[in-house]
């Protein structure tokens, strides 16, 4: 329960990250789909550090499956949801973004806690 905890102090650090991109990224007139690309990118190198430093301290991790895993994740989950929220149900790309990331986050915790942090052998 604690890494859970953690992992989702984490995730709300990078959400906060993401959305300041997303924001950023549309007010300099880039389209939605390619801001919320970049912003996603952004966050999953951040919480890689993160859960690096705390969320997994003391197991192994791997950049290359936090990417492959979480990154692709997070990426396609959060571009099929901005496409619904936004593209076709009209919500403002903030508050859509919010509820793309929350649908994402127990997959994320789920293959970061197997499979990119997996637990020592022993």
């Amino acid at each position: 329960m604690t890494r859970w905890l953690k992992f989702n102090a984490v995730g709300a650090i990078g959400a906060l990250v993401q959305l300041g991109m997303l924001a950023l990224l549309v007010r300099l007139g880039i389209h939605y789909l390619v801001a919320t690309a970049l912003a996603v990118e952004t966050a999953v190198l951040q919480n890689y550090y993160w859960h690096v430093r705390w969320t997994w301290k003391g197991r192994n991790g791997s950049l290359w499956r936090f990417h492959l895993a979480n990154g692709l994740i997070s990426v396609m989950s959060n571009l099929i949801w901005m496409r619904i929220f936004t593209g076709w149900l009209g919500i403002p790309p903030i508050p859509a973004n919010l509820m793309a990331i929350a649908l994402t986050s127990v997959a994320n915790f789920l293959f970061g806690d197997r499979w990119v942090f997996p637990r020592p052998s022993v």
